[in-house]
């Protein structure tokens, strides 16, 4: 479909917009001034950036932000036939692909960080220093490198150099060109979310022991950790199904195009933007102290100020 599409030097065919584009284009507008809001929140108290569930927090909200903005770009290019050389490409491949694994590996460790603040209280501030969380991020930026890095260096080497200046319609799929290519990043993508769907179900469990025997005030933070939980897991389920819907897209294309379109458009809502707008829910809503925090900062230009120390 992408050969097809393609117009030698960079053109582009003519397209309306329709209702699909719209909706898609309102959604990203409304979640992108939602996360922005809220990354301004974190920043404005010392508290939210020393702590690390806040930190990590604010790691979904930057991936989501950039992820939200680089597949949009791809979806209008797309929707409009618009080619780019391959190596243009790439630079959108290369964003998108880390950070599509930067949010799930980032909720993986919210979880633990919730598995060591209720299972291991004493050594909560210890295992979840400001200093663990930088080390953290990086690992997780390094992790969600790698799928990446192996499907950036089979490219490489099965392509010829005439393919880096051939104008394209830019998706992930030009950049597999032979079939075990696709099966091998399917095969690293699959261990990444089987290890994380471990470590939710392990932290569950524990969460769940604790939950049970705890009692009083405890017994009421523990069962809402285990509902933060419960929250990732569900997030990290639409990011599973993420993985899948290529698969439905290619099958589908080939019964009827236009089944085709409203399938795609419907999978990237759901399965795509859905899960980013999870976070604000989880951490920006749920949670007491910034949900206050949040609604000092958006009503400040109409009610006077009143010091924050409230929230200490």
């Amino acid at each position: 479909m992408a050969n097809n599409n393609s117009l030698v030097g960079g053109g582009s065919s003519v397209r309306k917009i329709n209702y699909r584009v719209i909706l898609v284009q309102v959604l990203i507008a409304l979640f992108l001034c939602i996360n922005f809001l809220l990354i301004i929140t974190f920043f404005m108290k010392d508290f939210f950036y020393t702590t690390m569930r806040y930190i990590l927090f604010a790691v979904t909200l930057l991936s989501d932000c950039l992820i939200m903005i680089v597949t949009n770009f791809m979806l209008i290019f797309d929707y409009f036939h618009l080619t780019m050389q391959i190596w243009h490409c790439l630079i959108f491949y290369i964003l998108s692909a880390v950070y599509t694994v930067v949010t799930p590996l980032t909720l993986t460790a919210m979880t633990l960080e919730r598995y060591v603040a209720i299972c291991m209280p004493l050594r909560h501030g210890e295992l979840c220093s400001t200093r663990s969380t930088m080390h953290c991020i990086f690992i997780i930026h390094g992790l969600s490198s790698v799928p990446c890095f192996i499907v950036l260096s089979t490219f490489f080497a099965s392509a010829s150099n005439s393919v880096y200046t051939q104008y394209n319609a830019c998706s992930a799929e030009i950049l597999i060109l032979q079939k075990w290519q696709g099966h091998l990043r399917s095969a690293v993508y699959q261990f990444y979310f089987l290890i994380m769907c471990i470590i939710i179900v392990f932290s569950y469990i524990k969460i769940m022991k604790v939950a049970k025997a705890a009692s009083g005030e405890n017994k009421k933070s523990t069962w809402k950790g285990l509902r933060t939980v419960i929250l990732h897991a569900f997030q990290l389920l639409l990011c599973l199904i993420q993985l899948w819907y290529p698969f439905i897209n290619n099958a589908v294309l080939q019964i009827n195009f236009m089944l085709y379109i409203n399938i795609r458009y419907f999978n990237y809502i759901t399965f795509f933007l859905a899960p980013r707008c999870l976070s604000p829910l989880i951490y920006g809503l749920r949670d007491e102290m910034f949900f206050r925090a949040l609604k000092y900062y958006a009503l400040s230009g109409l009610y006077k100020k009143k010091s924050l120390n409230s929230f200490n």
